[in-house]
């Protein structure tokens, strides 16, 4: 990669934009960084706050996404919703890895065909999971003493203030106008769940519950996966979190139950939340960063072109210390064993 070549960051004045370019700044002083959206005025100001960074406009209604044409990038990050994919199209165009995050599993399908119609021209990283894929690596993190996984129950609360902005928020009722339905796997089989199935109480990690549901989020189907388990649901709820109840900033906190066997066939159960004090958003940074950084060949080897997920390309240990650099911390829940 040439230093003339850039991260173009789509939406890189939004709130997962600015963080995982900040990250990236931290562990990469000399990767240069394009900050792109539609406010030229406000990109310039995030660019120079990070230094050895541009500014750009851009359009996503144009296929060129009004990018001179003389201007050569490394990758291209969507941190907030392509919705005519012409910031996959430019990047397949062009050879280049492209991450998005904010298709969510309801909107997915266009990425994936646009990918298969082009499985050769770039490496493709959906990313569109809770947090970037974070959430996914830190259960994965936490399964490593398991010889087998029986069932996986992710329980996540976002506070209500620390939706992610008007991107953040504009995903959140998107998804919701898709599909109020959740996605299990139950007896190994996915599963559409509505009504009082999908119906959940979320436990905060100072003891007290949130209504919530099962939603259909892509960490259903990549835990699944990745570690076999029949059972997996992720377990939603938007409400005041521990943190902001403690009169502090609204916190991150996400559940993770795991429930399996261990060396010699014993049951074991364990029960973890992953919290962060300041919220989703160095949370979605740390997951897009480490994406980034993996398709540049950063850390790791190349990356081939097709589609790709956080977990078949992150090692979850390396992504539990990264997002343990940026203040979250794992803390036990009742029930483990």
């Amino acid at each position: 990669m040439g230093q003339s070549e850039s991260v173009l960051i789509l939406g890189g004045t939004g709130q997962a934009g600015t963080g995982a370019a900040a990250l990236l700044r931290q562990w990469h002083p000399a990767l240069p960084l394009t900050i792109a959206g539609r406010d030229v005025d406000r990109a310039r100001r995030v660019a120079d706050e990070l230094g050895a960074a541009t500014a750009a406009t851009i359009d996503l209604r144009r296929g060129d996404l009004g990018l001179p044409d003389d201007r050569r990038y490394s990758a291209v990050v969507a941190a907030l919703w392509d919705d005519r994919l012409h910031g996959l199209r430019f990047a397949q165009h062009r050879g280049l890895p492209y991450l998005s995050i904010s298709s969510g599993l309801v909107d997915i399908a266009p990425e994936v065909v646009a990918g298969a119609r082009r499985a050769n021209a770039a490496p493709i990283l959906v990313a569109s999971h809770y947090c970037a894929g974070a959430v996914v690596l830190a259960a994965l993190h936490s399964a490593r003493q398991f010889d087998q996984i029986d069932a996986i129950r992710i329980s996540a609360v976002l506070d209500e203030l620390d939706t992610g902005g008007p991107a953040g928020t504009a995903d959140l009722q998107r998804w919701s106008t898709a599909t109020s339905a959740g996605l299990v796997r139950r007896d190994g089989v996915f599963t559409w769940v509505t009504g009082p199935d999908a119906q959940a109480d979320v436990r905060r990690t100072d003891g007290t519950d949130l209504s919530g549901q099962s939603i259909a989020v892509l960490d259903v189907t990549s835990l699944a996966l990745a570690t076999d388990a029949p059972d997996v649901r992720f377990d939603f709820a938007v409400g005041e979190s521990a943190g902001r109840r403690r009169g502090e900033p609204a916190s991150f906190e996400v559940r993770i139950d795991l429930e399996g066997a261990g060396p010699g066939g014993a049951p074991i159960r364990r029960s973890r939340y992953l919290v962060h004090p300041a919220g989703q958003r160095p949370m979605t940074a740390t997951g897009i960063a480490l994406g980034v950084e993996r398709l540049l060949g950063l850390r790791g080897e190349a990356v081939a072109p097709g589609i790709h997920t956080p977990e078949t390309l992150l090692d979850p240990a390396y992504a539990v210390e990264r997002m343990t650099e940026t203040g979250a911390h794992f803390i036990d829940a009742p029930g483990d064993s």
